[in-house]
């Protein structure tokens, strides 16, 4: 019955999806077609193979971090706190996919280094998560002998616990990223649930806007911010749990 109930869930996802996303796909790739003929008609001295060469340059040079600014090239994924926000990404096993490692050592130590750090990290979330749950019921027993609140107190601090969460870690954030990505609020919430629980699709990810300056501190903070909000999304979804079995 459980399967049965997991394949409808995820095929009524397929479905609402396709339904959603599909006639907006349809409508980019014939934009782009459109584009495609249009520069070939502008431009003769242009021809297809050499174009579609040169447009499969620039997806894979973007794809290890360079982008053409003018008659220069921006650097700067792989600078050290590039760097570590992909080590964060890469143990968290969030894994947004637009970085990778393109040497062959690259590879193999990424391998070695999430093998150890995935598990290094979830031991890491589950403490974190436990400091969590001791605080929120230490709040809990103290509002118990104070204000002799035997069956109130418990399901009052969950309740604060769980929106303080929400403002800390999904609805103030998308604050953040608007101001320093340039994104709508919609787009950095979207972004911060993404993250958090480990989805990664990609699609939005901070500091990599070459038109932008970002502060040092700003991936930084995004990586603390990442690990706790890991670890209070985690106990959101253990309560989950219980709650359907």
């Amino acid at each position: 019955v459980l399967l049965v109930v997991y394949v409808s869930y995820v095929g009524l996802g397929a479905g609402v999806l396709r339904a959603l996303e599909r006639p907006a796909e349809v409508q980019a790739a014939q934009h782009l077609l459109q584009q495609h003929w249009e520069l070939l008609a502008n431009y003769t001295c242009l021809q297809g193979p050499a174009l579609q060469q040169f447009i499969e340059g620039i997806i894979q040079a973007y794809k290890s971090g360079i982008t053409l600014q003018g008659n220069t090239t921006s650097l700067g994924r792989w600078d050290f706190s590039g760097s570590f926000f992909f080590s964060i990404s890469a143990i968290t096993t969030i894994g947004y996919g637009n970085l990778s490692p393109s040497t062959a050592a690259g590879r193999i130590f990424c391998i070695v280094f999430a093998l150890f750090g995935i598990p290094l990290n979830l031991v890491l979330l589950n403490e974190i998560g436990q400091l969590m749950l001791l605080g929120v019921q230490r709040c809990a027993h103290c509002l118990e002998e104070v204000f002799h609140w035997q069956k109130k107190a418990s399901p009052l601090i969950k309740t604060c616990a769980l929106v303080t969460g929400l403002l800390l870690f999904l609805l103030l954030p998308p604050l953040l990223f608007s101001d320093k990505e340039g994104w709508s609020y919609e787009g950095g919430f979207y972004y911060s649930f993404i993250t958090l629980s480990t989805i990664g699709f990609g699609d939005y990810v901070i500091g990599m806007n070459p038109d932008r300056t970002y502060p040092g501190w700003y991936k930084n903070v995004i990586s603390l911010w990442i690990l706790f909000g890991m670890a209070w999304l985690a106990l959101i979804i253990k309560f989950c749990i219980n709650f359907l079995e």
